[in-house]
């Protein structure tokens, strides 16, 4: 228990206002938190825009930018948390870094490598119900893979809301929901 040293991935709209405030709100908890901006100052209207410039860019140089930023602080023993497509970032890196305390995912998840381990990793996922990116199908399968990597595995689902739920300058937003998260992604982080 006690603080921790978070690096908190931006979705593809880029690193919105809601990224910084969802920092804050996790350093007024007493924890240290980075935020890169793996787009290099880059913001979007639409997901599409988004996921586009996130195409062009491409998947390993996106990467090695999210390596590079964590790199410094890995040391410490991350938790590593993203918003959607940040959130598949934060679980890659978790997954490939052995000093990894725990892994908050807001939205999204990734695949999972058949050799991937996540011995007694700690694992909170906080998704909408249904949801566009993440169809039930898909995250049965994912629980499935995480559990048998060894990850430790607790999952939040929000019923009606939208996709990016927890950020007030989207559609999705649902400010139920995002209070709920954020309680619950509070005590997670306190129980590390």
């Amino acid at each position: 228990m006690g603080r921790m040293n978070i690096m908190l991935f931006h979705s593809t709209y880029g690193l919105r206002p809601a990224v910084h405030a969802a920092a804050d709100r996790l350093r007024a908890a007493g924890h240290r938190v980075q935020v890169p901006d793996l787009f290099e100052g880059r913001t979007f209207e639409t997901v599409e825009e988004g996921m586009a410039h996130r195409d062009e860019i491409g998947r390993d140089e996106l990467l090695r930018r999210a390596v590079l930023a964590s790199a410094p602080h890995s040391d410490q023993g991350l938790v590593y948390a993203g918003f959607s497509f940040g959130a598949s970032v934060a679980q890659y890196l978790a997954l490939h870094d052995e000093k990894a305390r725990g892994l908050l995912l807001l939205h999204g998840t990734s695949d999972i490598e058949d050799d991937a381990s996540a011995d007694g990793l700690p694992v909170q996922l906080h998704i909408a119900d249904p949801d566009q990116f993440e169809p039930h199908d898909w995250l049965t399968a994912w629980y499935l893979r995480m559990r048998r990597a060894g990850a430790d595995v607790e999952v939040h689902s929000y019923p009606g809301a939208g996709h990016l739920f927890t950020d007030p300058g989207l559609d999705d937003y649902d400010a139920e929901a995002a209070e709920q998260t954020w309680k619950a992604a509070l005590g997670f982080l306190d129980s590390l």
